[in-house]
């Protein structure tokens, strides 16, 4: 096979490695190639999202999550404008379940303001003329910012821009292999030399990065996220007018089961965070393969370590059953039946990082730079929403103008 030859090689066709894409064109560069191991876009985390543009909440404001959502949320919501693609701007609500939580969400408050989000504290009254169903223990936290794409029709319009260009050549069913030296990578459809690497590698990303010689201490911890669908014929379905969510437990970076309304009007419940044994585990079996026992192994290791972890690691397994799921989602909505719940083929692989040093699920983004690449690393939630400024943070550290963790 012949050799070719790329000023940018991004691996990953994800939407960090679409935006990256596009952020290098807007700085001029030329010569970009992509190679995704997949036949088209979408087909992983980039696409089975719910497709919630975040609202900057969370995170603690010293974060790169911090430092990207809200920026991000609004250059995906410019970008949908241009582009004709439908954003629906339907906010957020976070419920309490009990008084314990309400501190929480007052810190919650507090983070969100220190990021710039636009928020309001609710009391019950308040909360039932924005979610009429949505139930809550004194106080609610309204998120402005929040709104819904359809992220299969942001990657499918980022790829035509890219085509537009003709500066990115994108190369479908063509994984990483490995590095062959400095400035050439081996793929599975025949070489290419580089100037610079990215690696947007979603899921495998820690795996790349190894073959770079860094991040040995972290590895994967798949998580599987199932969801389940409000029967549309409910009456429920037209009194939810955006997103309800509960509070979630800060020592984890899971958000819990919520209410989401996407651009179709549909309501998903979800996403679960169960404990997954492969980098595409998606069904009840299918995805499981050769590193299953080593990722049953770290799973063992924070359940022995880490308190909350235990927590999710035996409370999440059990919402494959209805009932389990329905006393969740049941927190949130007055008047909610299990037969409302419908089933979904909906569900995605968080792909969480854990350290092996400190023994802790990773919080935050990483971007590792060394020499002339850049490895992003931990592209959890909400790296959809944050990508657009992510993309212009990566681009920085490939230019050196930031230096964020380097060779570990």
């Amino acid at each position: 096979m012949l050799e070719a030859k790329a000023e940018i090689l991004i691996v990953g066709a994800g939407i960090l490695g679409l935006t990256v894409a596009r952020e290098l064109i807007r700085r001029g560069a030329d010569r970009i190639i992509i190679v995704e191991k997949e036949s088209e876009v979408g087909l992983h985390a980039s696409g089975r999202n719910s497709g919630v543009l975040h609202g900057g909440v969370y995170y603690t404001p010293d974060s790169l999550k911090a430092k990207s959502c809200l920026r991000g949320n609004m250059l995906m919501k410019e970008y949908c404008a241009e582009r004709g693609i439908p954003c629906v701007e339907n906010g957020k609500v976070i419920v309490t379940s009990r008084e314990k939580e309400i501190p929480v969400l007052e810190e919650l408050e507090r983070r969100a303001r220190a990021n710039g989000a636009s928020v309001e504290m609710l009391d019950e009254k308040s909360l039932r003329e924005i979610e009429p169903a949505a139930r809550t223990v004194g106080k609610a936290l309204w998120v402005k910012n929040t709104a819904a794409v359809e992220p299969k029709d942001v990657l499918k319009a980022l790829v035509k821009d890219l085509i537009r260009s003709r500066r990115v050549s994108l190369r479908f069913t063509t994984a990483f292999d490995s590095l062959l030296g400095s400035g050439k990578a081996r793929t599975t459809k025949g070489t290419i030399s580089f100037d610079y690497f990215v690696n947007t590698a979603g899921a495998y990303s820690d795996v790349i990065a190894h073959r770079f010689g860094l991040a040995g201490e972290y590895r994967l911890v798949p998580f599987k996220g199932i969801y389940r669908k409000l029967n549309p014929r409910t009456p429920l379905a037209s009194q939810i007018n955006g997103n309800i969510y509960p509070v979630p437990d800060l020592r984890n970076p899971f958000l819990g089961v919520h209410f989401s309304r996407n651009v179709r009007g549909e309501v998903y419940v979800g996403p679960t965070a169960m404990p997954a044994f492969g980098r595409e585990h998606y069904g009840i079996l299918r995805g499981i393969n050769g590193e299953a026992f080593r990722f049953f192994w770290y799973d063992w290791m924070l359940f022995m370590s880490q308190p909350s972890f235990r927590r999710v690691a035996l409370t999440e397994p059990m919402k494959y059953f209805k009932s389990r799921f329905y006393r969740d989602a049941a927190k949130l909505l007055r008047g909610l039946s299990p037969h409302d719940l419908l089933p979904s083929n909906k569900s995605g692989i968080r792909p969480q990082l854990v350290n092996r040093k400190t023994k802790k699920l990773e919080m935050d983004f990483i971007l590792l730079r060394d020499a002339s690449a850049v490895h992003v690393l931990n592209p959890i939630s909400p790296a959809f929403t944050s990508s657009m400024d992510l993309a212009e943070k990566i681009c920085d550290a490939l230019e050196g103008r930031h230096e964020y963790k380097t060779r570990s």
